[in-house]
C-alpha cells in the first residue's frame, strides 16, 4: 500500500464506548455505544479519526502502535462515560430477593434418578456396568 494510501474500516462502537482497531481501543462519546462506526487512519500518520454512521468526524486520537494493546481515552470522553454510567443510578428500592427454599418432593426424587438411585431403594453401581462392558468387549 502505498504511503498516505487510506484505511476505512467499520465497527461497532462497545457498551464502553470504545471502538478497537489493530487490537488498540480508541474512546468516542457514550452517545454512539453499539452504533456503527467507521475508523479512518492513513498510513505513516500519527492519529486516526471515527466518523458516525452519518459521515461526522466524532473522535480523532494519537494512534497507537499496531498490536500493542493500549486503550486511548479522551478527557473529554471519560467524563461523558461517567456521567452516563452516574445518570443510571437510582434511589429506588433494589428488586426484591427470590426467596431460598428447600428443594420440593419431585425435584428430589429427580435428583435421586440422576444419582443413580431406585423408587425401590436399589442403588445402580455404574462402576459395575463399565466392568461388565470391558470384559463383554474382549
Amino acid at each position: 500500500m502505498p504511503f498516505g494510501a487510506e484505511y476505512r474500516e467499520q465497527r461497532v462502537v462497545s457498551r464502553d464506548a470504545l471502538v478497537e482497531f489493530e487490537t488498540n481501543r480508541y474512546s468516542v462519546g457514550p452517545s454512539h455505544a453499539g452504533q456503527a462506526v467507521e475508523v479512518r487512519a492513513r498510513l505513516g500518520e500519527l492519529q486516526l479519526e471515527i466518523y458516525s454512521h452519518a459521515g461526522r468526524r466524532i473522535a480523532r486520537h494519537r494512534r497507537a502502535l499496531a498490536g500493542a494493546g493500549q486503550t486511548i481515552r479522551t478527557e473529554e470522553h471519560a467524563r461523558a462515560l461517567e456521567q452516563a454510567l452516574l445518570e443510571q443510578f437510582s434511589t429506588r428500592k433494589p428488586c426484591r430477593r427470590k426467596p431460598n427454599r428447600p428443594p420440593g418432593e419431585r425435584a428430589k426424587a429427580e435428583a435421586a434418578k440422576l444419582g443413580g438411585e431406585r423408587p425401590d431403594g436399589v442403588v445402580v453401581d455404574l462402576d459395575q456396568y463399565a466392568r461388565i462392558a470391558k470384559v463383554a468387549g474382549r
